[in-house]
């Protein structure tokens, strides 16, 4: 099995858990928060401003002009990116080009799964790795079944939940159509689309792991 999956999922479908349950079927190593420290320690932002961060940065230089500080080249001298030699790279440009560097070094070692954070398009577009190698996936469930695990799992107030599940799948969707000039969910740009309550969690991760392996 030499095949890189990579898993976008809507919030509540439990693609991490999915994920996590094909990469223990496949024995592979698998990627979702660990990439954040690894992400932290190559670019010097801390692994707690990334966390938060992340999806909720759609226009870098914005972002960066609200907090009135950036992480500019040598020789700057201004807090909002503006430099004498050259400008400063928005915070949320750092953080993709961070997590980028991270996940084709994590793709490079191997078979493994990496959940989130543009690895389908970050993978497809690396001359470095094989495109045959990647499986690229996307996770969805209907309205209902995510409101209900995210009360569950995520321990979200049941009356605010389901406005909770579309703000977070909105930020994901502004975070990907952003930084690939794609759009987040389209079944063009995944190898297969699965609703995970269709057969449920492990199911579904037995299903992608039979498919990594034969395919």
């Amino acid at each position: 099995m030499n095949k890189i999956i990579t898993i976008s999922r809507e919030y509540g479908s439990g693609g991490h858990t999915i994920g996590q349950k094909t990469a223990e079927i496949l024995g592979i190593p698998f990627y979702d928060k660990e990439i954040i420290d690894m992400s932290a320690k190559d670019s010097g932002l801390s692994p707690d401003f990334i966390q938060k961060t992340e999806q909720n940065i759609s226009s870098g230089w914005l972002y960066t002009l609200l907090l009135g500080a950036s992480y500019a080249s040598p020789g700057t001298s201004s807090r909002l990116g503006m430099s004498t030699q050259a400008p400063a790279v928005p915070l949320a440009d750092q953080v993709f080009n961070a997590q980028r560097k991270v996940i084709i070094e994590l793709a490079k070692k191997g078979p493994c799964v990496i959940v989130g954070r543009c690895s389908d398009y970050i993978l497809r577009h690396c001359d470095e790795i094989n495109p045959d190698n990647l499986l690229n996936i996307f996770i969805y469930a209907p309205m209902e079944d995510k409101v209900k695990r995210a009360i569950e799992q995520k321990g979200l107030d049941p009356a605010t939940a389901e406005k909770e599940v579309k703000l977070i799948d909105k930020r994901r969707a502004n975070h990907y159509n952003t930084f690939t000039e794609r759009t987040w969910g389209n079944r063009i740009h995944y190898d297969l689309l699965i609703n995970s309550s269709l057969v449920g969690v492990e199911n579904t991760a037995m299903m992608i792991a039979q498919i990594a392996q034969h395919c």
